[in-house]
């Protein structure tokens, strides 16, 4: 990564939308790890049923909201630059804060965020780096506004072919989630210093029942309503 690379981190805002088992890891590794500044979103409270895959938390912060507990353990491991956003981010507000930012982790867990947040970075020309894990799987790209014949998230789900269960309803196995984050970390933190990542045009997936992941080269939609009215 180099000097340049480290400060790069260190000058760098990013937006992670969603704490829970994704979101709890990348802000633990992005602070640890020197960005100046993290913008922590999410609207609900930590549960007792958080606690084995969203490590951020302890039973002392069940019932608080996650970005005042998320706060807490950060500012207790030495992060400073920490701005929260207690609310679900959408329509104008989400706009707004994505275009604050130079790159979003999405960590949310469901569509219709991940269509909302794809489309704000789209507009923006703000990098995004998506995860998402169910039960024993998950999967991990980088849109990044410089490659549009990779195209965006939305390229990868037309509208009315998702499947809008969430892994509360699910589930999700806890080390599952933790890796397909710290790999979400290490590639914002990649983007941010300038090092290319083959996940810029390609969409990597893993399935921990039989330890494969595959790599599958992603295409632009003609059709894609976001990718038409990027910049």
């Amino acid at each position: 990564m180099g000097v340049e690379g480290v400060l790069r981190l260190a000058r760098a805002r990013v937006l992670i939308v969603g704490l829970g088992g994704l979101g709890s890891v990348v802000a633990l590794y992005l602070a640890r790890g020197g960005v100046g500044e993290l913008v922590l979103a999410d609207p609900d409270t930590v549960t007792l049923s958080n606690l084995p895959r969203q490590i951020l938390y302890a039973d002392r912060h069940v019932g608080q909201l996650k970005t005042d507990a998320a706060h807490e353990t950060l500012a207790g491991l030495g992060a400073s630059g920490l701005r929260l956003v207690p609310e679900r981010l959408q329509g104008a507000r989400l706009a707004d804060e994505v275009a604050r930012v130079d790159l979003v982790c999405d960590a949310s867990d469901n569509f219709a965020t991940r269509f909302a947040i794809n489309e704000a970075c789209a507009q923006a020309a703000i990098p995004l780096v998506s995860a998402a894990v169910i039960r024993m799987t998950g999967q991990l790209l980088v849109v990044h506004p410089g490659d549009s014949a990779a195209g965006c998230y939305r390229c990868l789900y037309p509208e009315g072919g998702e499947d809008a269960e969430s892994c509360s309803e699910r589930g999700v196995l806890g080390p599952v989630a933790g890796a397909l984050a710290t790999l979400q970390a290490a590639e914002a933190m990649k983007v941010l210093a300038g090092i290319p990542t083959p996940l810029s045009r390609d969409l990597w997936m893993f399935d921990d029942a039989t330890l494969e992941s595959r790599r599958v080269r992603r295409r632009r939609d003609p059709d894609c309503p976001v990718c038409k009215t990027r910049p």
